[in-house]
């Protein structure tokens, strides 16, 4: 009998066990590939969010208004620098960048600034004005006189160096105290409250724009928005939300609420200036109304805030009226979570949407000095400094000179244009004690169109403004004096096989002539005669002695002004003349702080003397005569009671128009011509002259004082240059100053006739 088979005991495992188990196997996977996946956003959120967070721009500064009693500025001056800063005229001033003007007083709230020497704090300073000087500086609030202030500089320009990302850095510190309020209010009220999202709010805001139609309320969170802009891409689509929400968390679990908002601050998109992203409240302040962040008000703040749900569709530009009606009802926000009173809400609402013209942003319109500036930055510390992010670089750079220089371009080359549409001017001024250029004009076009740099690169034949260095040469070589007699008639001059006769600009010859008047008038045979006489070898160390870079040849036509010179390398040489014959290489760079204000470089560079004081103070002295009665005779009919040192020049057929010279503070030197060098008909006096007149109208000019060097005396001399030891009035004589040691015997007076 077959025994039955043996009955199994053991119960199958069931079909729902199974889906269990699977199932907790793929929870234990999926949460260790979330868990992966979490740690490497982690590590992404850190490396990013904990090092350089952005590549900041070179941010380049005018020199800071300096004031002091006594000083040379007039109230009219004063306030062009306050306009040019954006500080807001008010009746009575209590915030930094305000100011009001009464009769020849002035308060200024002057901001705090942090320069590459130190910080200078807010202060209310009080001035008073006589006679286009301060008369009077104190401190506004205590009264105590002060020896000098100084003001918080422009911003010029910046160098982003391709980077599309243009930002001003900014911390908490720097805002407004009303700004953190009104952005939490508008665009995350929970916002110190979450932990870096909001799914009732995700899904409130949903609602509202499926209703809508249109994207007119935001879900997510600051957080998620600073994620948004900083770490992910503007893709749509549920992975990146996704990412987002994990990354939101991460962040808000790293980093405090404080981090966070800095972070979001500098980071949120607004704009666009050209191909150029607008990014960060710094910036955007600086963009839309020409301020600090810090000076903004409720009404400012607001625009900002609304411009943040759509930059394009919030345009305040293309969308002005659409761009109120957000601002209106976040004013109305505001007002109902009582963080503005009634009358904050009238007052603001009121008000239209008012920004700076389109690209009138205070930066960007000095491109020919901004360009004199990444030159020098290159020279003196390489390409690579220029990709060093957030330096900031403190020029020399005048407005005041700027501005006046700019408007007699603009001015007298309309006039110009009339006759030439295509002639051009150029023009450079430095200040000569500290060998710093403070103001360029690259061309008549050169601020809309920024190709060729005239003040730089236009190296142009100079004409007789080579006359000083010639005479200098003189002075130095062979001891002439101003009162030196020179023979103004035909002269052959003869050089290898060649013979050359060189002329005067009028065709006419002059006998016996004065050095000094001989270079009033601009005669041509004269210094011919005298470069000659001391070698043109040694008037040509003396050109590359006052930085003319170029090889030369000892030909006698470089006596009247064949070298060919910049406008700049021109207000170079002449700096050495007003400083007594000190040689500093002009700059334009003062210092380099990098982004932590840590000083990288500063100008240091010493002058050294290569022609000494008697001999510079005699060029001076004649310089000043050129002005006086001579070739520049209508700069002295604007202003008679100054002394100003200069001398024009013209080159043949009127192609190049130049004038240089110097007062007791700047050093200055224009050109006018063509660039294809044809003929203008303009000589130095009709064309460069007129231009400079035009600018120092309203520059102002102060008076040449320098101390008379010794073994240097007025003396009388008679019409053959010998000096007279009495004070008879002889029909030829002058009086000049002149090198007491080197006078020799000296005559009686006798009465000279013809």
């Amino acid at each position: 009998m077959t025994k039955p088979a043996k009955k199994n005991t053991k119960t199958p495992k069931s079909w729902k066990f199974k889906i269990l188990l699977f199932l907790l196997v793929m929870i234990v996977a999926g949460a260790a590939a979330l868990a992966g996946y979490v740690y490497i956003l982690d590590k992404e959120v850190q490396t990013k969010f904990s090092g350089e967070k952005w590549q900041l721009p070179v941010w380049i500064y005018s020199r800071p208004l300096e004031l002091h009693r006594n000083q040379k500025i007039s109230l009219k001056q004063l306030e062009n620098e306050l306009v040019t800063l954006n500080y807001r005229k008010v009746y009575d001033p209590q915030n930094p960048g305000e100011y009001a003007v009464e009769g020849n007083n002035v308060v200024i709230i002057k901001r705090p600034f942090r320069f590459y020497d130190g910080d200078e704090k807010e202060r209310a300073l009080f001035l008073q004005f006589a006679n286009d000087r301060i008369q009077t500086l104190k401190d506004a609030k205590t009264g105590a006189t002060l020896a000098a202030a100084r003001m918080d500089p422009i911003i010029l320009d910046r160098i982003t160096m391709g980077n599309e990302e243009d930002r001003i850095k900014i911390t908490l510190q720097d805002v407004n105290e009303k700004l953190i309020p009104i952005l939490t209010t508008i665009e995350d009220r929970d916002f110190y409250d979450h932990f870096g999202i909001k799914p009732t709010s995700i899904a409130r805001a949903m609602i509202a724009n499926i209703r809508a139609g249109r994207n007119v309320q935001g879900g997510s969170t600051l957080t998620q928005q600073l994620v948004k802009n900083f770490y992910l891409t503007s893709e749509r689509s549920l992975s990146r939300k996704i990412k987002e929400a994990l990354m939101s968390l991460i962040v808000e679990y790293r980093y405090s609420k404080n981090e966070i908002l800095e972070a979001y601050l500098n980071e949120i998109y607004l704009g666009q200036n050209g191909s150029n992203g607008v990014y960060g409240f710094g910036l955007a302040s600086y963009f839309y109304f020409g301020l600090p962040v810090r000076e903004l008000d409720v009404g400012q703040i607001s625009t900002l805030v609304a411009i943040i749900r759509g930059p394009s569709y919030y345009d305040p530009w293309r969308h002005k009226e659409r761009t109120r009606e957000r601002r209106d009802l976040i004013l109305k926000k505001l007002l109902d979570e009582d963080i503005i009173t009634p009358a904050e809400y009238d007052k603001y609402a009121s008000q239209d949407i008012e920004v700076l013209a389109r690209g009138k942003a205070i930066y960007g319109k000095t491109p020919a000095y901004v360009d004199l500036v990444k030159r020098e930055i290159r020279e003196k510390m390489g390409d690579e400094i220029l990709k060093v992010s957030g330096l900031k670089v403190f020029t020399s750079f005048d407005p005041n000179a700027q501005r006046a220089a700019e408007n007699a371009v603009e001015k007298i080359g309309a006039e110009f244009k009339k006759r030439y549409p295509e002639i051009q001017i150029a023009f450079a001024i430095a200040n000569w004690h500290k060998g710093e250029v403070i103001g360029l004009v690259g061309g008549r076009d050169y601020a809309t169109k920024g190709m060729f740099n005239r003040a730089i690169d236009a190296h142009r034949p100079i004409g007789s403004t080579i006359k000083p260095i010639v005479y200098l040469t003189g002075f130095a070589e062979k001891n002439y004096q101003l009162s030196t007699v020179i023979d103004d008639s035909s002269l052959t001059v003869h050089y290898g096989k060649q013979e050359w006769r060189p002329r005067n600009f009028d065709h006419k010859y002059h006998g016996k002539v004065f050095l000094r008047d001989a270079l009033a008038k601009s005669l041509n045979i004269p210094a011919v005669r005298v470069g000659v006489d001391v070698k043109i070898k040694n008037v040509i160390k003396n050109l590359q002695a006052v930085g003319v870079d170029q090889e030369l040849q000892a030909y006698p036509s470089l006596l009247l002004g064949t070298v060919e010179m910049s406008p700049l390398e021109m207000t170079q040489m002449f700096s050495v003349f007003a400083s007594q014959g000190y040689y500093k290489p002009l700059t334009s760079i003062r210092a380099i702080v990098d982004k932590n204000d840590e000083l990288i470089y500063r100008e240091n560079e010493d002058a050294k003397r290569i022609f000494n004081a008697q001999d510079t103070y005699l060029l001076t002295q004649g310089l000043i005569n050129v002005v006086k009665s001579g070739t520049a005779r209508s700069l002295n009919s604007i202003l008679p009671n100054v002394n100003i040192a200069g001398k024009t020049g013209t080159t043949d057929d009127g192609k190049d128009s130049w004038f240089a010279g110097y007062d007791n503070d700047d050093v200055f030197a224009v050109w006018v011509g063509t660039d294809d060098n044809k003929p203008t008909g303009y000589t130095g006096s009709s064309g460069a002259l007129k231009v400079f007149n035009s600018y120092v109208q309203e520059r102002g000019a102060s008076s040449i004082s320098i101390a008379v060097p010794k073994g240097i005396a007025n003396q009388r001399f008679n019409r053959f240059g010998n000096p007279i030891e009495n004070d008879c009035k002889l029909e030829g004589s002058i009086v000049v100053p002149a090198k007491v040691s080197a006078l020799g015997s000296v005559e009686p007076c006798y009465y000279y006739s013809e």
